[in-house]
């Protein structure tokens, strides 16, 4: 039954049919079609999805990006990363990347910073001689960094499945980031150096980056306050969002009085637009994790996979394989819901740390994002820069082999991910 059931989702998905949908109606029909089990228990399974306070992070955190999008944080930020590399071969290229990590720390979401980047920096990049594919690459592969870096939606998600402190996959997002920050600025600087791109700016003197780092100090101190707040106890997680949205509000209103009724129902709007599509997701996943529990897969699962290796580098290889493939063709919101349930048990009968596990997993799988033939972020980006797939797809090949590079090297080397949790939350 789990066979005609995931032949009907991918059936529904190849016909064009959104996410949420092509899963809601595939488990309808396995609830309709069963003689054990009634119709009833799939609505039961609907409506228990959305009685979870983990998931109040989800709406709250969606919500405080949109607002640091209308309050003036997001344009101090990108005042701040043409200051500090601007003056970098690849110019505003270099810039699209640190913007990505400095908004990690106060959006989350890697589709929202590709569409925000390539409006504000994508007509500036082509105005200044970049190419479109490149442009487009850039923006989106470097949006990977924003869902990587705490607070991250991908991770309360994972952390929720998982039954994984969230607190610990936050603080370990922190270095793998930083260091996809820099393989992707070494990687745009090559490019960039080879076809002879300019540097946007010249170097700027300490007084003026100073400046720009006075300017942006309240976006800057938000990470640093989320941490803070984890490692002690302040609040949790979901807390974390609640604050994140107060924060927000109190920054755009009183800091730098920039957030108006008018700006605050923007961003209600966005928001209500971006939960109702996580959300919807959500809940109808609900249903196929009942069935796919049920039908005992993740124990078939597990068996097969321990019966093939023992190893855990190979078993890692495998996982990262597959969850790259899977990104290709799947949202990752839907990647996570429907295979942490299984993986983590898996990694964690194997000796692996499901946080260092999670990290790979999540940058694996939001890779697909970026990646033909359904990358949401491409497809953001693409469109609103109005470029060919194909030119994008061969810009983005030598950003995306630096990606799944790093993504291996955290696999076998688990202290990359793992120092910092060690460290804070021992």
């Amino acid at each position: 039954m789990t066979f005609a059931l995931s032949g009907l989702f991918l059936a529904l998905m190849f016909l064009g049919m959104p996410v949420a949908f092509a899963v809601g109606v595939a488990s309808l029909v396995f609830f309709l079609t069963s003689d054990t089990i009634p119709a009833q228990i799939g609505v039961q399974r609907i409506a228990s999805a959305t009685q979870s306070f983990p998931l109040l992070a989800v709406p709250l955190f969606v919500l405080a990006g949109n607002l640091m999008n209308v309050s003036g944080i997001t344009d101090r930020i990108i005042s701040l990363a043409k200051v500090m590399t601007g003056w970098i071969t690849g110019g505003l290229a270099q810039v699209a990347i640190v913007v990505s990590a400095l908004m990690g720390g106060v959006s989350g979401s890697a589709v929202a910073d590709a569409a925000m980047e390539a409006r504000i920096l994508g007509p500036a990049m082509l105005k200044q001689g970049f190419s479109r594919g490149f442009s487009c690459a850039v923006i989106a592969v470097g949006s990977l960094i924003t869902a990587t870096i705490p607070p991250s939606i991908g991770l309360i998600l994972y952390g929720f499945l998982g039954n994984v402190s969230i607190g610990k996959l936050f603080i370990g997002g922190i270095v793998p980031g930083l260091l996809m920050t820099l393989i992707l600025m070494t990687t745009t600087w090559s490019i960039a150096r080879r076809r002879g791109y300019k540097p946007d700016a010249p170097f700027p003197g300490l007084r003026e980056l100073l400046r720009e780092l006075n300017h942006s100090k309240w976006a800057l101190l938000f990470p640093v306050f989320l941490v803070i707040g984890i490692r002690f106890g302040i609040f949790t997680p979901s807390e974390v969002g609640a604050f994140a949205v107060a924060y927000a509000l109190a920054v755009g209103v009183f800091a730098y009085r920039q957030l108006d009724w008018k700006r605050v129902n923007e961003a209600l709007r966005h928001s209500v637009h971006d939960i109702g599509m996580i959300m919807l997701i959500i809940m109808l996943s609900a249903m196929i994790g009942y069935v796919i529990s049920l039908e005992q897969v993740p124990a078939r699962a597990a068996e097969w996979i321990v019966g093939v290796t023992q190893n855990r580098h190979l078993l890692l290889t495998m996982l990262v394989i597959f969850v790259l493939l899977l990104g290709m063709v799947l949202e990752s919101t839907v990647i996570t819901l429907l295979l942490t349930p299984i993986l983590v048990p898996i990694v964690v009968k194997a000796g692996i740390d499901p946080v260092h596990f999670g990290l790979v997993m999540m940058s694996a799988t939001t890779l697909g994002s970026m990646t033909p033939p359904v990358g949401v972020a491409m497809f953001t980006v693409c469109g609103l820069l109005k470029t060919p797939l194909d030119q994008y797809t061969k810009e983005a090949i030598p950003l995306i082999l630096a990606v799944i590079t790093l993504i291996f090297t955290m696999a076998y080397f688990p202290g990359i991910v793992m120092f910092l949790p060690n460290l804070l939350m021992p």
